[in-house]
């Protein structure tokens, strides 16, 4: 199978794509890495569920403060001016439509932008939602971070989901390790895709039928 980027290589991306200004959540799982990629000088306010706006990287070993963890509970540190408070407070923000984009992970998403991200059928652990199906509802725009395939190669970008919902048409874009795409009325649009992958290939990992957009360019792997 063709070389992808790695889970940090598609952090890096999203992370450069995001609006300066924006107030973007991070989901649990890959999108909690944008924060380590977002660049000091970017008037960028990252959130987390739980109550933190303002959220940086990793701390450096030894520095890491147990109050200040994202919504996977690792440890991060807070950038200059950031704010703590409360989690319903939080979830009046994400409730409000305060928060313009939300980076979340994903099982499968659909041709028309539905989003599966919280429960596999017949798993033996007990899913959580946590704030997924708020944030699926609440937040401006979706942003979905996943591989493009499931660990036997069968395809996680779908016709129509399989695994239960977590919102209906809110994804707006997909990050995946071998593409970028957009979902659009008309369908997925490739807008990037890694060198040496060509849109045959790709449709051959991808179950939803895709277009390649007319200015569609390399995903930059660096």
């Amino acid at each position: 199978m063709q070389q992808g980027l790695t889970r940090e290589q598609i952090a890096r991306i999203a992370a450069m794509d995001i609006p300066e200004g924006s107030y973007v959540n991070l989901g649990i799982g890959l999108p909690t890495k944008i924060a380590d990629f977002m660049p000091e000088e970017r008037e960028v306010l990252l959130h987390s569920e739980q109550g933190l706006l303002g959220l940086g990287p990793q701390p450096e070993p030894g520095e890491e403060d147990p109050d200040v963890v994202n919504a996977g509970k690792q440890f991060v540190t807070l950038r200059p001016g950031a704010s703590v408070f409360s989690h319903s407070d939080s979830f009046l923000m994400i409730r409000g439509g305060h928060i313009d984009i939300a980076c979340m992970g994903a099982f499968q998403v659909a041709e028309n932008g539905d989003l599966a991200n919280w429960s596999v059928p017949n798993s033996d652990q007990v899913p959580g939602v946590g704030g997924a199906m708020d944030l699926a509802s609440g937040a401006k725009e979706i942003w979905a971070l996943m591989e493009h395939c499931q660990r036997d190669g069968s395809a996680r970008i779908l016709t129509r989901c399989t695994y239960p919902i977590t919102g209906l048409a809110c994804v707006s874009r997909i990050y995946t390790n071998y593409a970028q795409l957009r979902v659009t009325p008309q369908g997925l649009v490739v807008d990037r895709i890694v060198p040496n992958l060509d849109l045959r290939a790709l449709q051959d990992m991808t179950e939803a039928r895709l277009t390649l957009a007319p200015d569609c360019s390399p995903y930059q792997i660096s």
